[in-house]
């Protein structure tokens, strides 16, 4: 649906695990906030690309693991021009085996291309307990700017350059 390919390669040894976030609007400046299983911690529904996907396909599977929903539910919007990349703290970065070390870099974060998306459907259609292992277990509509002050710090700058791309899709949205 959407040309990636005047973007950087997805796949490459520059560290960063490749990725989609998903923002998934209500229609009216509200978008879908979900508590991650077992954590405190809540965040836009995310997750890795495999090698024979194309972002907008990631994204679509993502959405129906994380939330259920799939694309008759939705409406795509809009998504980022480019990669965002984030670098995940030392504590979350798995040691790699010496053999898996030679043959690539350490995977240093997370390189992503975030999607907008409206729902299309009632609320619910929204099951978070769709996979073996559900990423969240609560869900909530919160405004627009309000996730920046709850999303964990290594995670903002990122979610604010998201956000400021897909408020050009959001009527009503101010942007920052």
């Amino acid at each position: 649906m959407f040309d990636f390919t005047s973007i950087e390669p997805i796949f490459s040894d520059d560290g960063y695990r490749p990725n989609v976030g998903i923002v998934l609007s209500n229609g009216a400046g509200k978008v879908f906030w979900a508590r991650r299983s077992k954590h405190d911690g809540w965040q836009f529904p995310q997750g890795g690309m495999r090698p024979d996907e194309t972002p907008d396909q990631a994204m679509y599977r993502e959405l129906k693991e994380e939330t259920g929903l799939d694309v008759s539910h939705v409406q795509l919007v809009g998504h980022t021009s480019d990669w965002l990349h984030y670098d995940l703290p030392q504590q979350f970065l798995r040691p790699l085996s010496t053999t898996v070390a030679r043959r690539r870099n350490r995977i240093r974060g997370q390189k992503q291309i975030w999607f907008l998306l409206e729902m299309d459907c009632d609320e619910s259609s929204v099951k978070l307990d769709r996979s073996a292992k559900p990423e969240f277990d609560d869900w909530k509509w919160i405004d627009y700017w309000d996730v920046l002050e709850e999303i964990v710090d290594f995670k903002r700058e990122v979610y604010r350059e998201a956000l400021g791309q897909l408020s050009n899709y959001m009527p009503g949205v101010r942007q920052l």
